[in-house]
């Protein structure tokens, strides 16, 4: 096998892609987060991308800790979810959730 026959992995999202258990579908709207912390605080986000454990959204909040539990509620849905992933990009960050059920 040759370095160009490996699968680029130098960016979150193509690595993740490849781990996915089921498919993703576009979506947009605003998003209400309220994290669950020893002082809770609300941020606001844009939905990206929903899927049936979880979503994605863009923001520019800076990192959100992974692990962090939160509670949302988007166009799609609302409930509890917890942080699995951050895609820092030059003006924003993307974060990853999986639905806590």
């Amino acid at each position: 096998m040759q370095t160009s026959d490996l699968p680029n992995t130098s960016n979150a999202a193509g690595n993740g892609a490849e781990r996915r258990r089921e498919p993703r579908r576009p979506a947009s709207g605003p998003v209400r987060l309220t994290l669950k912390t020893l002082s809770p605080r609300e941020l606001d986000a844009e939905l990206l991308d929903v899927s049936t454990s979880g979503f994605r959204i863009s923001h520019r909040h800076g990192l959100l800790a992974l692990g962090t539990d939160v509670t949302f509620r988007h166009p799609e849905a609302a409930g509890h979810a917890r942080v699995v992933w951050n895609w820092v990009l030059s003006d924003h960050v993307e974060t990853g959730f999986v639905v806590i059920r």
